[in-house]
Parts: C-alpha cells; sequence; structure tokens
C-alpha cells in the first residue's frame, strides 16, 4: 500500500504521427530508463518502445508497449506530490504506448481499459486530427483523465493557442493553456510555466539539463494575463480559491496544484502543456504535470467487476490485504511460452501462487512474473493492487480475470469495447508444410488480437481473413511470412457488408414433428424491430432478445433455446447471406407439450419464426462508410473533392490550416477506396495525405445493392 500513492499507470495516445513514441523515448531517457535516445525513423536501432521489425521499417507503431520508470522531478529535487508522497521521493509511472494508426485501435481500446490516467499527443501544427477525435471518445468511454501535450512546436506554423481552442471546440474540452511558448518554430526556446511564472529552457546536448530563469520581459504581460485567466478557469474547483481571488488575494502554489489535480480527475478539465519530443524540450514539466494531477490508483475511480451470478456490479479495492483480482488485458505467444499483460485491481500476486481463471474456472500457477520494458523484461517476485506486469507461461485469453480464491470464480472484470472487423480478403498456403505455418501463424495472431478474424468459408472451403483495414490484414500477412516462414498467396480485399431490417414483423410459428414415439413441438409468438439510433450507437449493440412471456405460456427452461434458435439466424441474411445487425426481438407467446416440448424443438420454431419475420420486414443490405481526412494543398482541393464525390463520398466539410493546407472531412463507402493512396498521390504531385477509419453502416442504394446481391449469388452459384 506503501508504494500506490507514488504510483501513475499512464498511456501515450494520439492520432498517427504526432510523436507519441518520440515522446515516450525523452521520458525513459529523462528517467535514466536508457542511456541513448534512439528515433523512430532513421539509423540506429529504432526507438525502444518500437521493438519489432516491421515498426523500425515502417516508423509507425503497430502494437502497444509497456515500460516502468521513476521520476524524481525537475533535476532530481524532488516535487509535492499528492496524498503525502512527501517531496524528493520516486514517482513509478507505468507507461503504455499506443498505436496512432486506426487499423490497430484495439491495442488503444485495451490499454485504455486498464490505465488511470493518459497524456493526449496533438501535432501543435494539425491541431486536432481525426485519430485525436477516435482516441478521445476511447478515454471517455473508459472515464480515463487526461493532459495534453502540443508536440511539436518546432515545426512551420506551430501555434500553441490553437491547439488549446481545437480542443475547445472540436472535443469540448475544458481545455487550460499552463504554459506560455518562448518563440515558435525554429525560434522555439523553451516555455513560461503560468503557475509559477518562471521560464524553462532545456540545455545539453539532449535538453536533460532544465535551466530555469524569470519570465522574459517581453513576455510577462503575456504570461500574466494568461495566467489571470489560467486562475479563472482552475479555481472552479476550488471553492476557497475562487472567493480568494475575488477578494484581491495571493494564491499559492499548492492551493493552484490541488485545483487542477481536483479538476482533472473529475475529467472536467484538461491542463495543456507544449514542448518539442524530438528537440528535447518541453518533456520534463510535463512528467512534473503528470505526478502532481493525474491519480494513483487510490485516487482514480474505483474499477468495478461484475458478478456473474446476479450480473451486479462488485467495487475492487486497490488493497493489498483483499483477496486478488487482475485482468489479462493482452496477450502474446513467444518463445518460452504465452506472455500475458496483467493489471491487478486487488490483493497481491506472488512467484509461485496458484490463481484461478474465472472463465475457465480453471487452476494455473504463477510460475514468472515480470516487469516490461518494451521488449525487454524484468523477473520479480510479486506485485500488487495498481501494478501493471506480465506473466510469463499462463495460458488464458485476452480479456480473461484472474482471482486468488475459488470464492470469487463468479466475478469477472467488465470487457473491452471490440469494433467489428469491416474489410476481409482470402488466404492460402502454397502448399501442406505452408499450411501448417500459416494456421500456427494465424491461430496466435486470432488469440493476441480480437480484432482480427480468421474463418472458413463454408461455400467455398477456402481461409478467410477480415480486420480492421487493408494496413492491418497487410501486415499480418507480412508477418506470417517473416516470423513463421510460411509462402502464402492473398485474394483482393472484400468489403464486410451487412444486413438489417427497415420495417417492424410479427412471426407467430409452430414447429411440431411426429416420427413415433415422442416428437417435437414448441411454438413461438412475438415480432422484431429495428434498433433505434440510440441504441445502435451502444457499444455495437447488434441483437436484443426480450422475454415478455407471462403466464408460463413457454416454460423457463426453454426460453434459453428460443434465444439461440432467434440469434441463430443472425449470422445469415435472407438477401446475400450476410450476417445481420441491429435487430430486436420480442418473445410474446407461445404453446409447449408435456411430452413433445423440448429445447430443440424451441430453437427450431425460433429459427423459422426468425426467418419468416425478417423477409416480413423489409431486409436490406449495409454498407461501411469510411470517415476520411484528406489534408492537401489549396490548389488540389477541387481534385480532392470531386475524386471522393465520384467514389459516392458525402463531403462533410472543409477548413484552412496555419500552413494553408486544406483538411476535408468526408465519409465515404469503403468499397470505393481501394487504391485511393495511388491515385490521390498522382492527383496531388504527391503533397497530399490521408487518413480512414470505420464510421458507421449505410444503407446501399438499389443499383448497389443488386450489384452486391448478384455477385454474391455467382460466387455462391461456382463455389457449388
Amino acid at each position: 500500500m506503501k508504494d500506490l500513492p507514488k504510483t501513475r499507470n499512464i498511456g501515450i495516445s494520439a492520432h498517427i504521427d504526432s510523436g507519441k513514441t518520440t515522446l515516450t523515448e525523452r521520458i525513459l531517457f529523462y528517467c535514466d530508463k536508457i542511456h541513448k535516445i534512439e528515433d523512430v525513423r532513421g539509423g540506429g536501432d529504432g526507438a525502444t518502445m518500437d521493438h519489432m521489425e516491421l515498426e523500425k521499417e515502417k516508423g509507425i507503431t503497430i502494437t502497444s508497449a509497456a515500460t516502468t520508470v521513476h521520476w524524481r522531478g525537475i533535476g532530481n529535487e524532488g516535487i509535492e506530490y499528492a496524498e503525502g508522497a512527501g517531496k524528493g521521493k520516486d514517482i513509478k509511472v507505468n507507461i503504455i504506448d499506443t498505436p496512432g494508426h486506426v487499423d490497430f485501435t484495439v491495442e488503444v481500446e485495451r490499454s485504455l481499459r486498464v490505465l488511470d490516467g493518459a497524456i493526449l499527443v496533438l501535432c501543435s501544427v494539425a491541431g486536432v486530427q481525426s485519430q485525436s477525435i477516435t482516441v478521445d471518445r476511447q478515454m471517455k468511454r473508459y472515464n480515463v483523465p487526461r493532459l495534453a501535450f502540443l508536440n511539436k512546436m518546432d515545426r512551420m506554423g506551430a501555434n500553441a493557442f490553437n491547439g488549446s481552442k481545437a480542443l475547445r471546440e472540436k472535443l469540448n474540452h475544458n481545455a487550460v493553456l499552463m504554459q506560455l511558448p518562448i518563440g515558435a518554430e525554429d525560434e522555439f526556446k523553451g516555455v513560461v510555466d503560468l503557475i509559477t511564472l518562471k521560464a524553462y529552457y532545456f540545455d545539453g546536448d539532449n535538453g536533460e539539463n532544465v535551466r530555469i530563469e524569470e519570465c522574459p520581459a517581453d513576455l510577462l504581460d503575456q504570461a500574466t494575463e494568461l495566467r489571470e485567466q489560467m486562475l479563472d478557469a482552475v479555481s472552479e474547483f476550488d471553492d476557497q480559491m475562487m472567493e480568494d481571488i475575488l477578494e484581491g488575494k495571493e494564491i499559492t502554489e499548492e492551493t493552484i496544484h490541488n485545483a487542477v489535480r481536483q479538476g482533472v480527475q473529475s475529467l472536467k478539465l484538461t491542463p495543456v502543456y507544449m514542448g518539442s519530443a524530438f528537440k528535447n524540450k518541453g518533456v520534463q514539466p510535463l512528467l512534473d504535470a503528470v505526478s502532481r494531477y493525474l491519480p494513483s490508483p487510490l485516487t482514480c475511480a474505483k474499477p468495478q467487476a461484475i458478478n456473474d451470478e446476479n450480473d451486479e456490479r462488485v467495487t475492487l479495492e486497490p488493497d493489498f490485504s483483499k483477496p486478488l483480482v487482475a485482468m489479462a488485458f493482452k496477450i502474446t505467444d513467444e518463445q518460452f511460452g504465452q506472455l500475458t499483460y496483467t493489471r491487478i485491481y486487488q490483493g497481491e500476486l506472488k512467484k509461485g501462487d496458484f490463481v484461478w481463471n474465472t472463465r475457465t474456472k480453471k487452476k494455473v500457477r504463477v510460475g514468472r512474473i515480470v516487469r516490461m520494458n518494451s521488449n525487454d523484461r524484468d523477473n520479480i517476485d510479486s506485485a500488487g493492487a495498481g501494478d501493471i506486469i506480465a506473466l510469463v507461461g499462463v495460458d488464458c485469453a485476452s480479456g480473461d480475470t484472474f482471482v486468488g480464491n475459488d470464492d470469487l470464480l463468479h466475478i469477472s472484470c467488465e470487457g473491452m469495447h471490440v469494433p467489428i472487423p469491416v474489410i476481409e480478403l482470402s488466404i492460402k498456403a502454397k502448399d501442406k508444410d505452408n499450411q501448417i505455418k500459416m494456421s500456427k501463424g494465424l491461430s496466435r495472431f486470432m488469440k493476441e488480437d480480437p480484432t482480427f478474424h480468421v474463418f472458413t468459408d463454408e461455400e467455398s472451403g477456402e481461409t478467410r481473413i477480415a480486420g480492421m483495414g487493408e494496413l492491418h490484414l497487410e501486415i499480418y500477412v507480412e508477418r506470417l511470412q517473416r516470423e513463421y516462414k510460411a509462402a502464402v498467396e492473398v485474394g483482393a480485399p472484400q468489403v464486410n457488408y451487412r444486413e438489417t431490417i427497415r420495417t417492424e414483423a410479427n412471426f407467430d410459428y409452430t414447429h411440431k414433428k411426429q416420427t413415433g414415439g415422442s416428437g417435437q413441438f414448441g411454438q413461438v409468438v412475438g415480432s422484431i424491430r429495428p434498433l433505434t439510433e440510440e441504441e445502435k450507437d451502444r457499444e455495437d449493440q447488434n441483437f436484443k432478445f426480450h422475454n415478455q412471456i407471462k403466464g408460463g405460456s413457454i416454460p423457463t427452461e426453454f426460453i434459453g433455446a428460443c434465444e439461440k434458435g432467434f440469434e441463430d439466424v443472425m449470422d445469415k441474411g435472407p438477401l446475400a447471406a450476410f450476417p445481420l445487425i441491429n435487430v430486436e426481438v420480442f418473445l410474446k407467446d407461445g404453446k409447449s407439450h408435456d411430452v413433445d416440448s423440448s429445447d430443440m424443438a424451441f430453437r427450431i420454431a425460433s429459427r423459422q419464426a426468425m426467418r419468416q419475420a425478417i423477409n416480413a420486414a423489409s431486409p436490406v443490405l449495409l454498407e461501411p462508410f469510411m470517415k476520411v481526412e484528406v489534408e492537401t494543398p489549396d490548389e488540389y482541393q477541387g481534385f480532392v473533392i470531386g475524386d471522393l464525390s465520384s467514389r459516392r463520398g458525402i463531403i462533410q466539410g472543409s477548413e484552412t490550416n496555419d500552413n494553408n493546407d486544406t483538411i476535408i472531412n468526408a465519409l465515404v463507402p469503403l468499397s470505393e477506396m481501394f487504391g485511393y493512396s495511388t491515385d490521390l498521390r498522382s492527383g496531388t504531385a504527391g503533397k497530399a495525405g490521408y487518413t480512414m477509419e470505420f464510421a458507421e453502416y449505410k444503407e446501399c442504394p438499389n443499383n448497389i445493392q443488386s450489384d452486391v446481391i448478384k455477385a454474391r449469388q455467382e460466387k455462391l452459384a461456382s463455389d457449388d
């Protein structure tokens, strides 16, 4: 317990290429975890946290990486931390560096699920970008307090005030500048702390020496004005501070820190810091802010588990003396067995302990516990509540809950939101030996990544893989070839269409079969309807079942079979055998027979009733639409808009950034986006770039629906 006030579990998240991994590399250096800074791109061994060869080659983060550092404050002089941790004491910071590319969004999702705080990194030139919005939505989903860091202040067009404004206008944050930049672009020299009005400069080859001086005279008036604005905003979280400001009293630094901490941890305040991680400026004050304002496991919102017996929530206490409760949030298979990244919420875990997996109900022994530093690890003997560690050789699935005794087998930690895959392609091995290698690799990838799906097409018998985007699947195919030496061939990417219904419809179906001896009998009566927009938005809710049986017309023991029967039909819609989504079923009445009714009879009756109702409910084909953001020089704006429109894109708006580049936002069907990067490069002389992520499923136009259904029927016929 003594270390809990001095522990911070944080994630670093942002839009792709905003400098997350570069920032993490500087944090490792300033905390003496590494002794040489490596950059994400170009030369050297690559950044510490990007340990995969593919990450080093492509200069992007593909998989989240964890590490632990200790921070003593600027200049190792100590800092007044919250919760009585004392001045000059190390703060232990468990950090997870997450990918920025939307295809690997599940890495962000599962990291934020187990973290207590986060740093939202923004490019000070581009401001809030498309993936910034996605990451922010994920942070809000898990109620993660955050600080904002405006990176790349040394770049042409950098503007801290625009970045702060974008946080307020685009993300609805109560964003408050805590610093004033000293210069900008190639003149960026340091920052003025608005609490102390001191100037911070970063000297030495790697910015390791923080020099603190008085605020430059030419910035004093502006800094004083911004300080007053900051104090006004922060005083919202401290009534006494607000009174003191109104009465003109001097406000102490400690009072300001306490108010900021209250605002951050209530999720109602986002302090904004700035710097250039690449130029080694501004990172140490950010670390001080992490220590001061982000919560420890003691002060963060108490995590909750679910009691599987009654669906009630169970609050977990960050207490070493209570029975162990931990969650496996990420797994990777390695040479010496499975590595399971685990967050301990309650109790203590020691090497050699036996723990129970609440999903499998099996007892397993914990042979090794390690603390991760990217791909390196240090063996440790024990870990306790609030810690993030990894277990070696424990077989489990991502999202499993471990408990310290079998009295807790009925509880499980809440799972994470897993997006549905939108793109798939066929894959086959060149011969039998390669088939074995391919199968082994695909099994591992599917176990590690909940958004990566592998299945066999029933009609054609071919193996298909599905994921979040072209890059997502491309990376896994490349990993098969590199890590498993599997020679494989892949087919063209295909869109994952869906089907749904547009209207309500009733059903009344009786299944009756007599073949000598006991027969089969079951009748189900009810209705189906499409889910409302509000219900669709809630965590990809695709199927809802309501038992409205009264008077026992269908005995309770058969209700579960009815639900399974209705859900069975969701796998294949009536139009083109694509999965059905967003359907709500109401079971209202029925009949049973004392002898002939059974689970199977009611399951068959429900299946047939569901098919009957769906055909009567105006089924329609849906296609995935992507949120596309294109950044282009103004002279190519007309080409980009015209090209997106020709792809059936819906232009949602455009804006101009400080570099006079135009940012165009659009919703475009995924089926029209294959090969877009090549067309965009050739149409803009290579000067435009874009990002794309799944937005929603929308109804197909009639002509597109007809084409898709026809192509699907031809495919099914040829497979036969």
